[in-house]
Formats: C-alpha cells, structure tokens, sequence
C-alpha cells in the first residue's frame, strides 16, 4: 500500500515536516508494510519557504530586515536549487509569528522590501513572494519605501510608516524605486481572492482578526482606496480589483504595481513538490491543517490537494486541529474529516500535545484504511 501524506503546517504549532512524520508515524504503527510518501504542503503562508527549499534541494540565506514595527530581527529567504529563483515569506518578516502585539494601524511591510532588495543586490532576478499570515493591512507602501519609494503628506513631509497613515500621503514619487526590480520576474504566491477595498476587500475581511476594531474599518477601508488612488494614477493601471489584490493587507496590490503576477501558492509549492506524480501512484491520501471550515473550500491546501486526487480517482482524508464551522462542506472533497482533539480541552493544550495527537489520530485512521482493503 502506498500513502501520500500531504499536510500544511499547523499555524504557530507545526511545521509542514513535523505535521507529516507525526502523521507517517502513526500510520505505520498500524500498517507497518505501508510506503509512505510525506510531502509537506504550502499555500504561500507559513512554512513556505521550508517546503520549497524540501522540494528544491535549496538552501536559506539569514538577512536583517524590520519587523511590522521597526525593529530589527534576523529573517532570511529560501534559494532554490536551481540558485536562480528566491522564494520569501512575507510571514517571516511581517507577519503574526514576528509580533507580540496587534496593530495593523502601525505595521508595516518595510521589511518584506528589505528582503527583496538584498535578493535583487546578490543578483537574483526571480523573486516568489509567498503571502499569508500578515499582520498589517498598509497597501504594500512599506514594501514600495523600501525599495525606492517616497510618499509625502501636504506639507511634503514623509509620510510616517504603518497602515493607519496611508491617508496622510498627498504625493508619491516611484521614480527611486530600484531598476532592477523591474528588471525581475516577481510572482505573488498567494490564494487569497480578495481584491483591495470595499466590503469585500482586504480591510473588512482580514482587519478584525489582524485588531482593526469594527467601528474602524470603514476609515481604514477609505484610507487604502485614497492609497490605491495615488499608485494608480502613477503607474497608469488599475489593479486594486484584480482578485489576489488584497491579499496579506494589499501587499499583493503592491507587488501588482511593480509588474508581478499572482499565481497559486498552493499550485506552486505542488508543482515543486511533484505532488501529482506521487499521487497518481498512490492508494490513499492524507493532508491537513491547523484548523478546517467552509473557508477551506477556496483555495487551501487540503482542498488543493484533494483536487489532484480526485483527478487521479484517489481517496483523500482530512486530518486537522479542529474542524470549524460549516467543515461539513468539505466532504464533497474528503472521504472523511477528523480533528485531532480527543476529548474536551484548550487550544493551548491542543497545541502543547500537537504531535501526540496526529500520531494517536493517523492510527484510527490507519485502522479504517486496513479496513477498507478487505
């Protein structure tokens, strides 16, 4: 029997290769005669870099850059094995993981720029972006400052950073923006559909969770349309209601004005991985994540993954943190949908006893699949 294990990381808790061998281990404890195949997933979030790196036989390169609000912490990008292509993880300098407070209103994506930069300096020119998992919400200006760009207020005074001041910036000037970053392919790894503003756009979807209070969103909303505004009449294009726009706070509308595309962070990492050829061999398929609801449906991993299954006539299960609301969707996708909790407790004992969990879940379901084969 062949089985390919396939799982996201489990957000603050796992990484992608933790979460596979805790699953792989429970799995041949019920069916030791079992090949398995573990292939830790992405979709542009965390643990991006760690997966493409897997798959690429690459290498990481540690840089300094700015945390969201200034502070200076060791980041760093993958390179991959080809030692042309960079792939950076906004989350790793920008995001949720980096911070101990949340205050999108101050956050900025400065140093996600930096990283470009210093790739762009040591002569790389294919840059993949991977978003998800941010914590600011400012319309990618920080990333554009740090590349070049200067944004001043009415006084013509620079605008200070965050995403709570972009409506201060009466005049943007990108012509310091450096050369080669045009000279460069750069990919948004990402499969947030969001476009930019609106009810439906990067402030009202995402903001609550990143601490933008409710009765705050419509003024931060308007604040990255002004912001849009500006860049638009700059570049000569309209992008902010491109799908993907805003994503990771509008970081990707700002990676949209330096001429990148957007493609399938989950699509991507696949593609790298070889997750196709696996699966076309296999006879069942594991995947994951940290916690799975109706929102899975639009482009995570799992449902990514259950897809090429599917397309192979292979039977796919989901194994999670939890299942949220609505996770009944998914069963149009799963065989079946298990969390890994096993009795009443907290996300943080959840968390603290991640790894004993999978492997106590992946052997019940062992247990179903040996069934199966009678």
């Amino acid at each position: 029997m062949r089985i390919v294990v396939a799982p996201d990381s489990f957000k603050e808790c796992l990484s992608g290769p933790e979460v596979g061998k805790s699953i792989s281990d429970g799995l041949s404890a019920h069916i030791p005669e079992a090949e398995i195949d573990i292939l830790p997933m992405a979709d542009g979030g965390e643990g991006t870099v760690e997966a493409l790196v897997y798959a690429a036989n690459g290498r990481t390169v540690e840089v300094e850059a700015e945390d969201p609000f200034g502070k200076k912490i060791m980041s760093g990008y993958g390179v991959l094995g080809d030692n042309q292509t960079v792939i950076i993880e906004m989350a790793k300098v920008a995001g949720m993981q980096v911070i101990s407070q949340r205050n999108p209103m101050k956050a900025s994506t400065y140093g996600v720029g930096e990283l470009m930069k210093h790739a762009i300096s040591n002569g790389y020119r294919k840059i993949i972006v991977g978003l998800g998992g941010s914590a600011t919400n400012d319309g990618g200006q920080g990333m554009l400052q740090a590349l070049g760009g200067k944004f001043f207020d009415i006084s013509g005074n620079p605008v200070p950073l965050g995403g709570g001041n972009v409506n201060e910036i009466s005049k943007i000037d990108l012509s310091g923006i450096i050369p080669e970053v045009y000279q460069s392919k750069i990919i948004i790894a990402s499969d947030v559909k969001t476009q930019l503003c609106g009810k439906d756009g990067a402030t009202y979807v995402f903001g609550p969770q990143k601490g933008i209070p409710e009765h705050k969103l419509a003024e931060v909303d308007q604040g990255i349309s002004h912001f849009a505004n500006l860049i638009e009449n700059e570049i000569g294009q309209k992008i902010r209601e491109i799908p993907g726009s805003g994503a990771a706070g509008g970081l990707g509308f700002g990676l949209l004005a330096l001429n990148a595309e957007i493609q399938s962070g989950a699509a991507i990492v696949a593609e790298a991985m070889k997750l196709d050829q696996y699966i076309k061999h296999a006879d069942w398929v594991i995947t994951g994540e940290g916690k799975s609801d109706f929102q899975s449906v639009y482009g995570k991993v799992p449902v990514h993954v259950a897809e090429i299954a599917q397309n192979h006539g292979v039977k796919t299960i989901l194994i999670s943190g939890a299942l949220g609301e609505n996770y009944q969707q998914l069963y149009q996708y799963f065989t079946s949908c298990h969390s890994i909790s096993n009795r009443p407790m907290s996300l943080n004992e959840s968390i603290e006893n991640a790894k004993q969990l999978l492997y106590e879940t992946a052997y019940n379901v062992a247990r179903l699949i040996q069934l199966d084969k009678r």
